[in-house]
């Protein structure tokens, strides 16, 4: 029993933790900013008409509970979208979209998104569209979203496969901004 004891004593501290999944630290770098918002610019995709080009476009990483990140992402005064992060028990992310009308009621198109095939980067998560997505938005089949995460910079991107569509957003985080009001379908 010594023996044991003496071992435990000497063990080094990361030998007594489990090593964290890619995954793990994606979500720990994104968690870190819990609370705050950030501006983002269209950095590729965007063209004019398409409800995004010359908005004001906010994320706010506003929730953040053990299995789940909820970020809002407002386009002008539009805060009908919540893009929802869940990790798994295997430490493995999706990815859906929540989208609201004022009154807080779920768009006809919602919830849709998918589950990444593994535990990603530490900088990288990707989801491919998943069966409900094909079900409710067929041509939405063959998406793959991707965030990238680093000290400065969190993007949040679509690539619709077999096409010309792709679109991606930057949003600069080393400057938080004042923090928005709560999005349709949120109390305050």
């Amino acid at each position: 029993m010594k023996n044991f004891i003496f071992f435990l004593l000497v063990l080094p501290l990361h030998m007594l933790a489990q090593e964290q999944t890619s995954s793990e630290k994606f979500w720990n770098q994104l968690k870190a900013h819990c609370g705050k918002a950030y501006q983002g610019e269209i950095i590729a995709g965007g063209v004019a008409g398409d409800g995004f080009t010359g908005e004001k476009l906010v994320m706010h990483v506003r929730s953040c509970e053990p299995n789940t990140i909820k970020i809002p992402f407002f386009v002008g005064e539009n805060k009908s979208r919540t893009w929802v992060l869940r990790m798994n028990d295997d430490k493995i992310m999706s990815l859906k979209h929540d989208h609201r009308h004022p009154d807080g009621t779920e768009e006809d198109l919602t919830q849709y998104g998918g589950t990444s095939t593994n535990v990603g980067l530490e900088n990288l998560q990707m989801f491919p569209a998943d069966a409900h997505t094909a079900n409710i938005l067929p041509a939405a089949a063959t998406n793959i979203w991707w965030f990238t995460i680093n000290n400065t910079t969190l993007t949040y991107n679509l690539r619709r496969l077999g096409s010309e569509r792709y679109f991606s957003v930057s949003f600069d985080l080393t400057k938080a901004i004042k923090t928005p009001d709560a999005p349709w379908g949120t109390e305050q």
